[in-house]
């Protein structure tokens, strides 16, 4: 007997003797391989006139079967559509709290909810076919106890030919299940907010998708492009001391080094995914990404001074390097804390990061002991208490410089980037989790739910912009006071850009970029509205508009390289004034609407979140076709990506890891809760309230 709550649960069947196996890296249910172990023990008869019969009588068997398929699955996703918010489900395993002994329990907190885990002897986890080398139990973190009887229970009742069909589920959420099997969803097409999800599914694409194997396999060209990948990456490696602590930004042999030859927190993330997601028996190599975690944690204890002024004491590096000191012949650490970047801005998003990469480590390998370290635990409290300290802020976002997060320069993001707020978000959930009560946690993990709470009302009610919510704001009165104020921001309608008119589809919407006083950033930021959907800040049914806007405006968005990280590009005025004239930064280039391949991951990851898996599948064939040709570059310009960017840095570690990562979910599901949060259902949700003018 097994325990699941869900929203988006997909149940596939196919024909015992049809259904295509899965590759080496996708975990099997004990029943599920056992099933395709009698399947294909099975002897292939020589199709001849005596047959005819049989293959009709099959063809006929198959039909109906599909036709019994397409009623459970509208009966089902009736049912599971007035669910709780939960996006993907996956099964929960057996577990005996009680067969655990006493000192290898531990207490892994998610939204509230104490689960107790089984630590394993080694810091890896493997996700071949048969079993993790762990073999650990799975369990869930969602609050709702629910049983049920698993499909797979039943069948082993039954006689060997009344099994007719093969049951498949997508799995996802807090936790990798040792024992599970997994399918690849197919294209849905849901409404915008204020409506339900689909109710039905398209059961054609969905049998489609799973008979041509295409998630499952590829080309001989694109096996070759992936051991190219981890070629490179472990080149890429930074050793101190004889360990591996990181990977280089980039290994151009073309181009000046520049600080390229560094270890950048914010893009050692994908390289420290790839890592942990990667079985062991294929190379995963979840160490590096502990090394990381511990000497990036070291150098945030260094005194960070900046012309004689000192930052907070939690701020994380920007990047640190490895150099030898010759006359002590010992090496030696280098970091920048934003005194050598351009605009000298301190990073706020390297402490973010930091923390949610901690969590996947905690949650890839079970090893709870890292995070349970004193200098740890230490290491957290400095960062939430240098963003959660009181000031004179009436608004739960985090204030930020241009210049602060991956958009590192001058791009007009100052005051409240959705990219900031979104990290914000993720990190104190994250911390929440790891985060141990005594002394002062508990204090700590108070204000910590104080700030989530207002937090997500703030993004969800205020950044959130789709037809009618533009419609609203569009004819928003001015000058209005007091609490009964509805544009509460006073936004004038006149300063919406025309752009936006055009680029808005009736199905659809987005958070915007930035929200302060009279001021809207209408632009599409591709990075805050993937965290959103990974960290569960939107709602799922904001989640699935934003996966409708991705498909209405595909050719905007991801055009012929994937992806725009903002959109639109500024351009004359708007570009002088903004960018400061910035030569990098021109129309379609850089960060100013240019295209990177890096960011691919993301959006693969809130892709398999919201179940459309075949959103990810097409846009990682268009990486496929010339990032490798290409050289692996940085980014690509143009409003299409057709060109490799101009001052573009070939062979980045980043670009990658990224291509690498989306792989590796593609293929194998189970991987998203690594990177991955459940919906927070203690939050109200919002209610968008139309203009007192409309």
């Amino acid at each position: 007997m097994s325990s699941f709550t869900s929203l988006n649960f997909l149940e596939v069947t196919n024909e015992a003797g049809a259904a295509p196996r899965p590759p080496s890296s996708t975990p099997f249910s004990e029943d599920s391989e056992k099933e395709v172990e009698a399947s294909s023990g099975k002897e292939v008869e020589p199709v001849d006139s005596l047959n005819l019969i049989d293959l009709q009588q099959k063809e006929e068997r198959t039909t109906l079967i599909e036709e019994q398929l397409s009623e459970t699955l509208e009966k089902e996703s009736d049912q599971v559509s007035e669910k709780s918010s939960d996006f993907i489900v996956f099964r929960k395993c057996k577990f005996a709290e009680n067969s655990l002994p006493s000192q290898e329990k531990n207490i892994f907190k998610d939204d509230g909810v104490s689960e107790y885990v089984e630590k394993p002897s080694s810091g890896s986890l493997e996700t071949d076919n048969v079993k993790s080398t762990n073999n650990e139990k799975c369990q869930d973190s969602v609050g709702n106890e629910e049983s049920y009887t698993s499909q797979e229970e039943n069948e082993s009742t039954e006689k060997p030919e009344e099994k007719l069909k093969k049951t498949v589920r997508v799995h996802s959420n807090e936790n990798i299940s040792d024992n599970t099997s997994v399918a690849h969803t197919s294209l849905k097409s849901c409404a915008s907010v204020g409506t339900g999800f689909e109710k039905n599914f398209e059961l054609n694409s969905i049998l489609s998708a799973i008979r041509s194997n295409g998630f499952l396999e590829g080309s001989a060209e694109n096996g070759a492009m992936v051991e190219e990948a981890w070629e490179t990456i472990q080149k890429s490696y930074v050793y101190y001391k004889g360990k591996p602590v990181g990977t280089l930004a980039a290994m151009d042999p073309t181009a000046e080094a520049l600080n390229y030859n560094q270890v950048f927190v914010r893009d050692f993330v994908p390289s420290g995914l790839a890592c942990l997601m990667r079985s062991a028996s294929a190379g995963g190599d979840p160490v590096i990404v502990k090394n990381f975690l511990l000497k990036t944690l070291h150098l945030q204890g260094w005194e960070k001074r900046i012309d004689n002024f000192t930052l907070g004491e939690g701020v994380m590096p920007a990047s640190f390097k490895v150099l030898y000191d010759s006359h002590r012949q010992k090496e030696t650490l280098a970091a920048d804390f934003g005194g050598s970047a351009i605009g000298r801005v301190a990073p706020v998003d390297s402490g973010f990061w930091w923390i949610i990469l901690l969590r996947s480590y905690t949650k890839c390998t079970q090893d709870y002991t890292l995070s349970e370290m004193p200098e740890v635990q230490r290491g957290m409290k400095l960062i939430l208490n240098l963003c959660l300290s009181d000031g004179f802020d009436t608004f739960p976002t985090l204030l930020c410089a241009a210049g602060c997060s991956m958009i590192d320069r001058r791009m007009g993001i100052y005051g409240y980037p959705i990219e900031v707020q979104a990290l914000f978000y993720f990190a104190l959930r994250c911390s929440r989790q790891m985060l141990k009560p005594e002394r002062d946690g508990k204090e700590l993990i108070e204000r910590i739910n104080n700030r989530i709470t207002a937090l997500s009302y703030h993004i969800q009610k205020y950044y959130w912009l789709d037809f009618t919510q533009l419609n609203n704001i569009y004819r928003y009165k001015t000058e209005e006071y007091s609490h009964t104020a509805v544009n509460k921001f006073n936004v004038i309608p006149e300063s919406i850009p025309d752009w936006v008119f055009d680029f808005m589809p009736l199905r659809g919407g987005y958070l915007i970029g930035n929200v302060s006083p009279a001021r809207m950033d209408f632009r599409w930021f591709l990075v805050g509205n993937c965290i959103a959907i990974l960290s569960s800040l939107v709602t799922p049914a904001q989640a699935t508009a934003i996966m409708d806007l991705i498909e209405e405006r595909w050719e905007d968005l991801i055009g012929e390289m994937p992806l725009k990280i903002v959109y639109p590009a500024l351009e004359g005025h708007d570009w002088r004034t903004v960018t400061g004239f910035d030569p990098k930064n021109t129309r379609w280039s850089y960060h100013n609407g240019g295209t990177w391949p890096a960011l691919i991951w993301l959006l693969t990851a809130a892709c398999i979140k919201t179940g459309r898996p075949q959103i990810a599948k097409r846009a990682i064939e268009l990486t496929e076709q010339r990032l490798s040709k290409n050289g692996w570059p940085e980014y690509y310009d143009g409003k299409s990506g057709r060109y490799v960017g101009k001052q573009t840095r070939k062979y980045q570690t980043w670009s990658i890891s990224g291509y690498l990562v989306a792989k590796l979910m593609i293929e194998n599901p189970a991987n998203l809760p690594i990177i991955s949060l459940e919906d927070e259902k203690r939050i109200s949700k919002p209610k968008l309230t139309r203009s007192i003018s409309f």
